[in-house]
């Protein structure tokens, strides 16, 4: 009987930003010719990403364990690859002067002199960039930051464990490099972007991940329809997922309001896979095996994916892996489902012991019956 680590509704941590956000391809899928691009995760295993590293920065929280490392940084990816994560999810923008840097927010905020100031984080030079937050430098300072909340509030964004900003290129450069990126094309809802500046922001991407990528497992995923579609043109080394709420928020462009709509745009464009919000999949569980029989893997983000009890039903839904905050605690939780397997020795040969997959949990009838009780609970 699989041993489940106890969660309540009442301990889902209240995330003020939720954003997105690799995956493993699924065993149907090894055979396909998209399988070739599917990156360096075990493949049949089941996996967890971190978001923004060890998790992202919710700084309206009363859990601290959300404000413990400063999410998108070298030392958030590398306290995840602690962990036996697969990925870390980040997302990169790109300066001004046409510098790939790994941020979230579209705008960037600090107080100086007494003011808050507010710039639009594709708007900074380099060096500017540089200028906001914690420094490595002995003996500068830079401007405190602060982070503007969905309901207006603008709060201090202190953390426990500082570090600096960074860009994509000292990630590669600094980060343990048995850790796979999941880099997510960021772009600004509010804006709509021409094809020539898409491929141009792009191109500055790939410049950085085909001079420093080497041998490191590299996914590339966007909520923007049209970035994905390109990104899977412009190189075929790398899978492109495509980012969806799945139908939890709605958008004008349709493309992005279903999973529906996300299995179609993939097919179209030849993308190799989606990355639902948690709650979509629960309320549309019908999309998973068309998801499947369209060769398409499956990862899902949000706060879902912080209780144990609903990674483990998506696991059993046939979700490739999740994309998640608090690292310690659900890599803990599931570490029965992403352990590497012990070799058989009475396996024929290797392509035999692959296709065996994840570790399935044996679940009592009771234990399903909580989870089935649970999760409609949680969506909510």
């Amino acid at each position: 009987m699989a041993q489940l680590k106890a969660a309540r509704v009442a301990d889902v941590p209240n995330l003020d930003v939720i954003a997105p956000g690799l995956v493993v391809a699924a065993d149907e899928a090894a055979a396909s010719p998209a399988a070739k691009r599917r990156g360096g995760a075990a493949a049949g295993r089941f996996s967890v990403v971190g978001h923004r590293g060890k998790g992202m920065n919710a700084l309206a929280s009363a859990d601290r364990r959300l404000q413990e490392v400063r999410e998108n940084t070298v030392r958030s990816f590398n306290d995840a690859a602690r962990f036996p994560v697969d990925y870390v999810e980040f997302d990169v923008q790109v300066t001004k002067d046409g510098c790939p840097i790994i941020f979230h927010d579209n705008f960037i905020y600090a107080e100086e002199d007494g003011k808050i100031s507010q710039k639009r984080v594709t708007d900074l030079l380099l060096e500017e960039f540089r200028t906001y937050g914690p420094q490595n430098e002995q003996g500068r300072t830079g401007k405190p930051l602060l982070r503007k909340m969905k309901d207006g509030r603008m709060l201090n964004w202190n953390v426990q464990s500082e570090d600096a900003l960074c860009t994509l290129q000292e990630a590669f450069e600094k980060v343990n490099s048995r850790l796979g990126f999941n880099v997510e094309l960021k772009f600004d809802d509010n804006l709509e972007y021409q094809e020539e500046e898409l491929i141009r922001i792009l191109q500055a991407i790939l410049k950085v991940i085909f001079e420093y990528g080497k041998d490191r497992p590299i996914l590339f995923s966007s909520f923007q329809p049209d970035a994905a579609r390109l990104m899977g043109k412009l190189q075929s080394t790398y899978p492109v997922y495509f980012l969806t709420n799945g139908g939890t928020e709605i958008y004008a462009d349709v493309r992005r309001n279903s999973l529906e709509e996300a299995i179609k745009l993939c097919l179209a464009s030849g993308l190799q896979g989606i990355v639902s919000e948690a709650r979509g999949i629960f309320r549309h569980p019908a999309a998973i095996p068309k998801i499947k029989e369209a060769n398409l893997a499956l990862l899902t983000y949000g706060t879902l994916n912080n209780v144990p009890e609903a990674v483990y039903m998506q696991h059993l839904m046939g979700v490739n892996g999740v994309i998640v905050d608090l690292v310690p605690e659900i890599t803990e939780a599931v570490s029965e489902l992403i352990a590497v397997p012990e070799p058989d020795p009475d396996a024929e040969n290797s392509s035999n012991q692959a296709m065996r997959g994840a570790v399935t949990p044996n679940f009592s009838q009771r234990e399903i019956s909580f989870l089935l009780r649970l999760i409609p609970e949680l969506v909510q």
